[in-house]
């Protein structure tokens, strides 16, 4: 864990270190990924078969490729009311968010008389990769079957790896109640792979979806424009700015909140006390001993785990998360709207003491498939928008085209294409 003041004389070195470092996928994921991809994309099915027999440690044609819709009403069926109801209510709270986001058409005649408008329409088939290991949970395949509902999508598909045959049945139940329509037993790069390309026995997709690992990431890079893609996303973050009057212990969890996803997640606290600083660093240790996951977070704490402390919590400690562009940017301030008027560049923002990031990954609304290593500085969170596409349309008259085609036919000739002037010419006389 690096501590870093903004007094040091390296302190701009050392941040800029922090700021510039890729915790993502090296040359050698990109390498199998691509071997991989052009395994699937040559032999189809047998490719597949082969690949999860390797990987996943189970026959596809004795097990089974298919989860069937009464398999995933069953072990929805099995949850436990209490656990039932939580999901029906993250569902519903997820879905409501996610209908405001519905973007409108637009149809208007302009001043020229020419009809001008846009028509937004779902993609045909949409594609969620849900992990089977270290990340398999019932939220995230929420988080991304509803919004591709909400935006219209047709045929919703999901892949999900089951290493040696065992199925998760929170994911499978979650996948009744988003109403997903196929769930495919295959996992990994090879999954993404057919997913983008098709096969004999999984018709392709037109945008994939949805968190994996380092090989799953790199497949969705390497295929970005065969299909399109969310984001590619690495290691979750969070980035706590918090004065001396939140609790440490409260702080402590919220950095471990993150931590605990994998041992290459990044937990970062600004604060302009070092009294409270060490406080915190104190309840990090008392914390994370008691955690189910203390092997992974205690590697993420220590490899990856920054503490910073600034003299001007609002001025210096926005601009530093300005550069830092988080996924995940937690205000425990007395005045969080002044600091979120400031902050341009984040996942993701939680107002408050009270608001921990933890809501949001569950029951709050907002999509928790974010943007991660600085892309928030260019990107945004998954929403309607990633399973929809904007179609334009012109329509002129005899009036319409007289008044602004003389441009056209201008603009078309210095450019040196006769063909595009003469389209517009023979339409003037």
């Amino acid at each position: 864990m690096d501590w870093l003041k903004t007094t040091d004389p390296d302190f701009e070195r050392r941040f800029a270190r922090i700021v510039d470092d890729r915790r993502e996928s090296d040359e050698d994921v990109a390498h199998v990924v691509r071997d991989i991809i052009a395994k699937v994309r040559a032999e189809g099915d047998a490719a597949l078969s082969r690949l999860t027999d390797r990987y996943d440690h189970h026959d596809l044609d004795k097990d089974g490729w298919r989860i069937d819709a009464e398999a995933c009403k069953a072990a929805f069926d099995a949850l436990a009311p209490d656990l039932r109801a939580a999901l029906e209510l993250a569902a519903s709270r997820i879905r409501a968010y996610h209908e405001a986001q519905l973007p409108a058409d637009r149809d208007y005649t302009d001043d020229a008389g020419v009809r001008l408008g846009a028509r937004w329409t779902a993609v045909d088939a949409a594609g969620l990769y849900v992990p089977g290991g270290r990340a398999a949970y019932p939220s995230s395949l929420l988080m991304n079957a509803i919004p591709a509902k909400v935006a219209g999508v047709e045929r919703l598909v999901v892949t999900t790896p089951t290493p040696r045959g065992q199925m998760n049945e929170l994911v499978l139940a979650a996948a009744h109640l988003a109403g997903v329509d196929e769930v495919w037993r295959i996992g990994g790069a090879q999954a993404v792979a057919a997913l983008a390309y098709g096969t004999d026995t999984i018709e392709r997709v037109d945008v994939i979806t949805g968190p994996g690992n380092a090989f799953v990431a790199e497949a969705k890079r390497q295929l970005f424009g065969v299909v399109g893609i969310d984001m590619v996303a690495g290691p979750s973050e969070i980035l706590v700015i918090s004065d001396k009057k939140s609790d440490p212990d409260w702080i402590a969890v919220d950095l471990l909140s993150q931590a605990e996803h994998d041992p290459t997640s990044q937990s970062i606290l600004i604060t302009d006390d070092a009294v409270f600083a060490a406080e915190v660093e104190d309840a990090v240790d008392v914390a994370c001993a008691q955690l189910s996951t203390k092997t992974t977070a205690r590697a993420s704490w220590d490899d990856y785990g920054v503490i910073i402390v600034v003299e001007d919590l609002l001025e210096q400690g926005v601009a530093l998360a300005n550069r830092l562009a988080a996924e995940h940017v937690e205000l425990a301030v007395d005045d969080p709207e002044a600091f979120f008027a400031k902050l341009r560049h984040a996942g993701s923002v939680f107002l408050g003491r009270h608001t921990p990031e933890a809501v949001g990954d569950y029951v709050a609304g907002p999509n928790h498939v974010l943007p991660t290593g600085r892309r928030a500085r260019f990107s945004s969170g998954l929403s309607v928008l990633d399973f929809m596409k904007r179609t334009s349309f012109i329509a002129l008259d005899k009036a319409s085209i007289a008044a602004i085609g003389p441009a056209a036919v201008a603009m078309a000739e210095v450019e040196g294409l006769p063909a595009h002037a003469k389209s517009v010419q023979v339409r003037l006389k």
